[in-house]
């Protein structure tokens, strides 16, 4: 079993910066993909951004070039550094952690973009 705790949601103003951060820990295999999704009232669950054990990344269109994906392997932690928000990108902030064909996700933290 996999546990991920995530912090460093918030109420942030437009334009301004927020940095994710999810702690894995269990049985991880060193081969996985690390990521963030996040969910909107209303909307689906959608992908922001992951990155391989490789350190290969993928982003949603909307955030490239303001959002960045990073981990330290060493301590299973993955990081979502979040500049020049905007109010769509409130939603509530997924961990998200695939091990072969096994997905294991965070509790979610709250993003608030609003002046």
């Amino acid at each position: 079993q996999v546990q991920l705790v995530e912090s460093g949601g918030g109420l942030v103003q437009p334009g301004g910066s927020l940095r994710l951060s999810c702690a894995a820990s269990g049985t991880i295999l060193g081969l996985n993909v690390m990521g963030w999704y996040r969910q909107a009232p209303g909307q689906q669950r959608e992908l922001v951004a992951d990155i391989t054990s490789g350190d290969t990344t993928v982003y949603a269109d909307s955030v490239k070039g303001r959002f960045t994906i990073s981990r330290d392997t060493a301590k299973n932690t993955v990081y979502l550094q979040m500049n020049s928000l905007k109010p769509e990108d409130t939603a509530i902030y997924y961990c998200h952690i695939r091990i072969l064909l096994r997905h294991f996700w965070g509790q979610g933290t709250q993003v608030t973009v609003s002046s």
